[in-house]
């Protein structure tokens, strides 16, 4: 599993460091200079530019699974935004009370950063600078035009990548093009203000336009995972959808909605043209295709921008393990056990005919006790449940067990887990290796990419443009296109959607959801969330749609207890492992010999969940030590975030988000301009 691009950064870093006699920043405390030879010789100029790329990306033992770096200022990622949907559990910065809304408090974002220093950190700023730097100067030298254009290519897609994460957040910024010298005394040389963001919007899609034209369709194996005009053209499409949705078009202005639907369809032209589409590879009834496509490394076709890990012993000069499978691997097999996923994710996705589990149309009668059963297959991709069979490398046949009991009436609960239970009584598995090891550094030594934008996101991105625009029939096409690779059944000759055919609201809805459940724990839910104004019905947004509100509520998992004959189980062990003697108190989980007419594993685990499993409800993944009980707390001002103390103590001119207050009073940008 060598993943070339990170190969090529390291090297790149190495060079730049060591190769070039005065570094690719001389030592010069304004940082007014960088070697011009990186402006000469495209081999150092590929370095400077991949250094930038490792200023975006995660680093060692990171992973862009449910983590983003927008809610920090020095480029870390994490789960802080996932944490603040109903994906994950937990206390943010962004779901909790405060007293006032203010620029003082940690809820006003750091992610627009701080104003730039004379050292060198990675944070908004000073990411912009290395790109602006390479970019203004550049063309003053004599270096070829080939290698120059796909150099510079790759900047113009930072540029706007970073000036897009900051304005889905604040809305318009600065726009800052040129570098700036960190150690110029006069605050006011300095001094940008923020655009609007009507020409911040206009700003990414130039340098979007440009990387699209200098960029190549694909790159050689060797470059594998390097932006691709393909990857530029569908991040243009993401901004104007992002600009299309209520948060920035309150009014439904449909041309918003067009110049979305444009964009991605050239997007999706471009892209298929050079071989990439959604991942086909497997048996799509059972979902196999879809559970593949995270280990396909070059060639993959959903993978339009990937974040690469590899799989090389830890420690080593070239080694970028991806921290994923260690993460979401149970305690009792060396793993951290660290992801607790949500019963209201969990209960989001549909039967396996593409029904809702509360839709009394569907074929397969939903069991909240057998909450398995007759699920999409993305289910059984995505999650670990009670009794799930969950190879890794050494145990082809290994067994999750997440039951509980107690000694007497008052205890509390036993973990049949004895290392460590999770939260939630299930787990996510979506993107495990099911040949990972845990034999050397438990888990950490894995490659597993994560795969930041896939075509199942163009093809969601199209239907809902199109639904936008009134092609209904279209945006129901790009849904059922998801359910089929798949592995939905296709019943209604809709893949369980024949209800909302027709109707603008239902469909927008049935995208959402349909990018809740593909996207899971991808870091895509905030996003979504945010943009369509879905947190607290403040806008009417949720009962348009007919989405429920995440304000003024609690994220709750699974409890499995163990009943016998006389009800809940009661005792010192555990109820289903036999003891040393043979003796088992209940009934024993590993039974080689089944009860009458059972013949398999998969109809043993049922008879289990039928005679001695209970499911409940667990309420105790939020705050439980608070009264009167915590639940979730979005304030409309985080639809457009404020600016923080830090920047606005160094950079009086910035004005404050409408909304929010600052050191000379209340906010005057409106984020709607």
């Amino acid at each position: 599993m060598k993943k070339y691009l990170y190969i090529h950064l390291l090297l790149s870093l190495f060079l730049l460091t060591t190769g070039c006699s005065d570094k690719f920043l001389e030592e010069k405390r304004d940082l007014g200079a960088v070697n011009e030879d990186v402006f000469i010789d495209p081999v150092l100029g590929q370095a400077y530019i991949d250094y930038v790329y490792g200023l975006f990306l995660p680093a060692n033992n990171q992973t862009g699974f449910m983590q983003t770096n927008t809610a920090s200022e020095n480029g870390s990622y994490n789960t802080v935004f996932t944490q603040t949907t109903d994906e994950l559990a937990g206390e943010t910065d962004f779901n909790k009370e405060w007293a006032n809304i203010s620029y003082v408090n940690n809820h006003a974002n750091k992610y627009f950063g701080q104003r730039m220093g004379t050292s060198i950190s990675n944070n908004t700023w000073t990411r912009l600078r290395q790109i602006n730097l390479f970019l203004t100067e550049v063309d003053k030298y004599d270096m070829d035009e080939a290698p120059k254009n796909l150099l510079k290519g790759q900047m113009y897609f930072w540029r706007a990548w970073q000036y897009f994460e900051l304005v889905r957040l604040y809305g318009g910024v600065p726009l800052v093009l040129e570098p700036q010298n960190p150690a110029v005394g006069d605050i006011e040389k300095n001094a940008t203000p923020r655009s609007s963001t009507a020409e911040t919007i206009t700003q990414i899609c130039a340098d979007l336009d440009q990387a699209i034209a200098l960029l190549p369709g694909k790159w050689d194996n060797a470059n594998w995972g390097r932006i691709t005009s393909g990857a530029a053209a569908a991040v243009k499409g993401r901004v104007l959808l992002t600009y299309a949705s209520p948060l920035f078009n309150p009014n439904d202005d449909v041309e918003r909605w067009q110049a979305a639907y444009d964009a991605n369809m050239e997007a999706k032209a471009l892209l298929e043209q050079n071989g990439f589409g959604l991942y086909q590879e497997g048996n799509l009834a059972n979902g196999e295709a879809w559970g593949n496509m995270w280990f396909k490394e070059e060639g993959n076709p959903e993978a339009i921008i990937v974040f690469s890990f590899n799989n090389l012993a830890k420690g080593g000069n070239f080694a970028k393990n991806s921290g994923w499978e260690q993460a979401i691997r149970p305690k009792e097999i060396n793993g951290e056990g660290s992801v607790s996923p949500t019963k209201q994710i969990v209960e989001s996705f549909p039967m396996k005919d593409g029904k809702a589990i509360n839709d009394a149309s569907s074929a397969y009668a939903y069991d909240a006790n057998k909450f398995y059963k007759n699920r999409d297959p993305r289910f059984y991709k995505s999650f670990a449940y009670n009794g799930a069979i969950w190879p890794y490398g050494g145990n082809d046949n290994f067994k999750l067990w997440t039951y509980s009991w107690r000694r007497d009436n008052g205890s509390a609960y036993l973990p049949t887990e004895t290392r460590g239970a999770n939260t939630s009584g299930i787990y996510v598995r979506k993107a495990s290796n099911l040949g990972a090891s845990n034999a050397i550094n438990n888990f950490e030594q894995s490659g597993t990419d994560f795969m930041e934008f896939r075509f199942a996101e163009l093809v969601l991105n199209i239907a809902e443009c199109a639904v936008g625009i009134n092609k209904l029939n279209e945006g129901l096409e790009g849904l059922t296109e998801i359910r089929a690779r798949a592995g939905v059944e296709n019943n209604d000759g809709a893949y369980g959607l024949a209800a909302v055919a027709g109707d603008r609201n239902k469909l927008f809805k049935a995208i959402l959801d349909e990018r809740k459940i593909e996207f899971a724990y991808e870091g895509k839910r905030f996003y979504d969330l945010r943009r369509w104004m879905l947190f607290d019905n403040a806008t009417g947004m949720n009962t348009r749609l007919g989405i429920p509100v995440l304000n003024g509520t609690r994220r709750t998992g699974y409890r499995i207890t163990v009943k016998d004959d006389a009800g809940e189980y009661f005792g010192a062990v555990d109820p289903l492992r036999a003891s040393d003697d043979g003796n088992v108190p209940v009934i024993d989980r590993n039974a080689s010999d089944y009860p009458a007419g059972i013949e398999t594993y998969e109809e043993y685990l049922d008879y289990l969940y039928d005679h001695y499993f209970v499911v409940d409800e667990r309420d105790d993944l939020d705050r439980t030590n608070v009264s009167p009980q915590w639940t979730f707390k979005w304030y409309p001002e985080y639809y457009y975030f404020g600016i923080h103390q830090n920047v606005l103590e160094t950079s009086p001119y910035l004005e404050q988000t409408k909304g929010w207050n600052s050191i000379s009073g209340a906010g005057t940008f409106d984020p709607l301009q």
